[in-house]
């Protein structure tokens, strides 16, 4: 029986932040093609740039979209990744970044991997152009260096064999008695630079949002200007004028003044007895959130309306959104002491961090969020920022409960602008039977016990404060109607809005209506639910016009996609997809295209609607054929994939051979694939329901057939779990919802940030839901926790440590105050540990 380790998935544009052995497969895969394709052009490329290039976006920049190239990750990259990350050592010529970064650009868009939400590709390539000029000048700058690179350099310089570990281990030696020359401004600059977490290694990858469904900008204006505090903002800016209005030497209105403007704005304060402005509470409310807008400012003892303002004042969607925006300045205002005596909250503190965290977790989310969740999700960002006991003792309570008063508070605002709203009434199940982890009595080691407290998982601490916390919970969400919160869609807007502005990934069903066939689908598959996908090829089929034509620029790009795991993907996508079992019918007939047949058979036996009784011997052989080719191109080819046909067994040969015999379209695939069979050891042993015996060689001949109907139906992994053949043979499921469980990750804050086993996808499961968390601590992703059901079977991995790296003694305290991660020495060419060969550059990417 067919077995492998390589679980799942397809060539994909962004993997998740831990998955590096699926990250360097397709790395080395995607960097072969690149070079092969330059090759064939003339166009220059260097393969450990562009390996280089693709880390930098994998694990530098919060979204880790391969194919998305904005000018600011150009800059970004060869001014400051790449001068920090790659050692060019003294004498060695320095590599073309900027002419591989072009070749790369135009790979992507030729091979139809970029991004369709990204810039055009000669904005991207314009903006290498600009970034080219200062690449030099920031390759020798020492102050942008990464700790390692410096050092190494040093090494270099003085003379030092860097390839050699008992030179290097005399180095340190000397290092540390001081006897190193080096320069100490320059050092002092790089150490900056990584205490401050400047330094891009120190990024936290976000996971994506779900796709969300907002209305044009009319209706979100009309409903903008229905907005209480909307039109409060603006009466005030027109109350002001441009005279002004004479303030006290605090800065507040006068009495006389301040009356006059509850009465216009109806703000609802009693000013009865009231001698000081202050004592509105309403008015000083909207006044500062006036002056954090930016609408009003005061000057020379007066208020006055700011004059650049002017064309906010006029639209109610940009004035909202000024107003949603100010409120994360609003600290002192909502929630600060009024007085000496009085003292702030644990909110007051990390207020700007608990509040986008808890936007970000409504982001998206298909059920509205219990108060009761919500609530104890902030408390586990308070309990890993400040001392608690763990117990239940009366100070700690009021702690917490200061704490939740002021958070009400916030959201009485929020309220009141119209960016979240609430009601009461039942919790959704999803966040009452929470069974993340199907682990029995055991948990990831590094599972922190609050999370786990709050996860209610089987094996949490044996806390009886922490277990009568989770029994309050549970009563308290089912004993009735409960507090339920949700962004409105102007929320939804804004904290998107927000989400991209800092590079993360967020996507709005809608978006993709313009975008070429090869890219709508390649989204829809890697970023969006079955729900949302169906909405945005809808709304794509539409904008097109005739219906055929549409479907027609469909099956092309799948034709065209020489990546048969995306291919394999994208055609999965219109067959969940398409309405009305359309999906279905158009795979059917596509059984007859000499070209997409495998990738069709392969769909439709994987969701069950053709059995191996309805194939006929020739398609058995092409299901086959594909499953080996996707499983080969999974394992990132080359030295990868002849590791993973080896983990097959001896019988893999038998398998190879009635692959060959078959009609499949990819014979250049075919040949790689003999090629690599070759290496692997060969055996006389049958595939499961083939007696020993003879192979026949025709194409549809009976045993070959015999072989070939048993693998594909029966692939299985190395535990014995047999799947239906599927996207790189071995059954895994690309739908999304499948194996997700019943709750959401709800955690709001820091807790468990950094704390999680690295896993990634494996058979019967999506992404783990050990990294459902948004990375940044940004809340919870939905997009893993809720709609997508994930479960976590506790796969693990190691991470490959380089070709030639190898660990040197600690560095003196202060200088180097960590343990000693060596630089991973990379031989020219190197794809991880996958393909090494003989000769060494002296060039290699830093290891911290």
């Amino acid at each position: 029986m067919l077995r492998t380790g390589w679980v799942g998935g397809y060539m994909r544009m962004r993997f998740e932040a831990g998955a590096e052995e699926e990250f360097e497969a397709g790395r080395g895969l995607l960097v072969d093609r690149l070079v092969r394709w330059a090759g064939e052009r003339g166009l220059p490329v260097d393969g450990f740039l562009a390996e280089a290039a693709l880390e930098y976006r994998h694990r530098a920049t919060v979204d880790g979209r391969l194919g998305l190239w904005e000018p600011r990750h150009v800059e970004e990259l060869l001014l400051v990744w790449l001068p920090e990350q790659v050692t060019e050592l003294p004498g060695e010529e320095l590599g073309d970044a900027p002419g591989t970064l072009r070749t790369l650009l135009r790979f992507l868009h030729a091979a139809q991997l970029a991004d369709p939400r990204g810039p055009a590709l000669e904005d991207s390539l314009a903006a290498v152009e600009v970034a080219a000029e200062g690449y030099p000048v920031a390759m020798a700058d020492r102050a942008r260096w990464g700790l390692a690179k410096f050092w190494a350099t040093i090494a270099a310089e003085q003379g030092v064999d860097v390839l050699d570990g008992s030179a290097l281990q005399r180095f340190a030696e000397r290092a540390q008695r001081g006897e190193v020359v080096y320069d100490q401004q320059a050092l002092d600059a790089v150490m900056e630079r990584r205490l401050t977490g400047r330094a891009l290694a120190g990024v936290v990858r976000a996971e994506p949002q779900l796709p969300v469904v907002l209305s044009p900008d009319d209706e979100l204006r009309r409903r903008a200007e229905a907005s209480a505090v909307v039109a409060q903002l603006r009466g005030l800016a027109e109350w002001v004028g441009r005279d002004g209005r004479a303030v006290t030497a605090a800065g507040r209105l006068r009495i006389a003044d301040a009356r006059e403007l509850v009465d216009v704005l109806g703000t609802g304060d009693e000013v009865e007895g009231v001698r000081s402005s202050a004592d509105l509470p309403r008015l000083g409310l909207l006044v500062e959130w006036a002056k954090k807008a930016r609408l009003v400012r005061v000057a020379k003892g007066r208020l006055y309306a700011v004059a650049k303002a002017r064309p906010v004042l006029v639209d109610p969607l940009q004035l909202w959104l000024r107003a949603f925006g100010a409120c994360f300045e609003m600290r002192q205002a909502l929630i600060g002491a009024r007085s000496g005596l009085h003292v702030e909250s644990m909110l007051f503190h990390l207020y700007e961090e608990v509040l986008e965290d808890v936007l970000n977790t409504l982001y998206s989310l298909p059920h509205p969020m219990p108060w009761p969740h919500l609530r104890d999700s902030v408390h586990l960002a308070y309990r890993s920022r400040f001392p608690f006991d763990g117990g239940a003792d009366l100070q700690g309570r009021m702690w917490f409960e200061h704490a939740d008063r002021d958070l009400r508070t916030v959201l009485d605002a929020l309220v009141d602008l119209g960016a979240i709203e609430r009601h009461t009434g039942m919790a959704d199940p999803v966040f009452v039977d929470v069974d993340l982890f199907d682990a029995g009595d055991e948990l990831p080691p590094d599972l922190p016990p609050e999370l786990a407290e709050l996860m209610d998982v089987a094996g949490a601490p044996n806390d009886a404060a922490a277990q009568e916390r989770a029994r309050a919970r549970r009563e308290e969400l089912t004993a009735g109607p409960v507090e339920l919160i949700r962004l409105t869609e102007l929320g939804t807007r804004a904290v998107r809005q927000r989400l991209l502005a800092l590079g993360r990934d967020a996507p709005l069903v809608g978006e993709l209506a313009e975008a070429p066939a090869a890219g709508l689908l390649g989204v829809l598959a890697e970023d969006y639910d079955p729900d949302t996908a169906r909405a945005e090829l809808a709304g794509w089929m539409s904008a097109r016009g005739e219906r055929d034509a549409a479907m027609r620029q469909l099956t092309d790009a799948v034709r065209t996609m020489d990546f048969r795991t995306r291919a394999q993907a994208m055609l999965d996508v219109l067959l969940t997809a398409l309405p009305d079992g359309e999906g279905e019918r158009l795979l059917r007939a596509l059984r007859g295209d000499a070209r997409l047949a495998p990738l069709a058979l392969n769909s439709l036996a994987h969701q069950g609607l053709l059995s191996p009784e309805d194939m006929t011997d020739a398609e058995h052989l092409l299901v086959l054929a594909e499953s080996l080719l996707q499983l080969v191109e999974l394992a990132g080819g080359g030295y990868g994939a002849g590791e993973a046909l080896r983990a097959q067994g001896p019988e893999v040969m038998d398998a190879v051979a009635a692959a060959l015999d078959s009609a499949h379209p990819d014979r250049a695939g075919l040949e790689e694939l003999r090629r690599l069979a070759a290496r692997a050891p060969r055996s006389r042993a049958a595939l499961p329901g083939r007696a020993p015996g003879p192979r026949a060689s025709a194409v549809g001949g009976s045993a070959g057939a015999a072989s070939a109907r048993a693998a594909a139906s029966g692939i299985a992994d190395q535990d014995g779990t047999a799947h239906s053949a599927g996207a790189g043979g071995v059954g895994t499921s690309t739908e999304r919802g499948v194996g997700w469980p019943s709750a959401p990750y709800v955690l709001v804050g820091r807790a468990a940030v950094g704390a999680w086993p690295r896993s990634g996808t494996r058979t019967g499961c999506g992404p783990c839901v050990a990294r459902s968390m948004d990375r940044t601590g940004r809340g919870c992703s939905p997009r893993r926790a809720v709609a997508l059901r994930v479960r976590c079977c506790g796969h693990r991995r190691s991470r490959c440590c380089g070709c030639a790296g190898r660990p040197a003694p600690p560095w003196p305290a202060m200088v180097w105050p960590w343990p000693w991660p060596w630089p991973w020495l990379r031989r020219r060419g190197c794809r991880g540990r996958r393909r090494g060969r003989p000769r060494f550059s002296a060039r290699f990417r830093n290891g911290v």
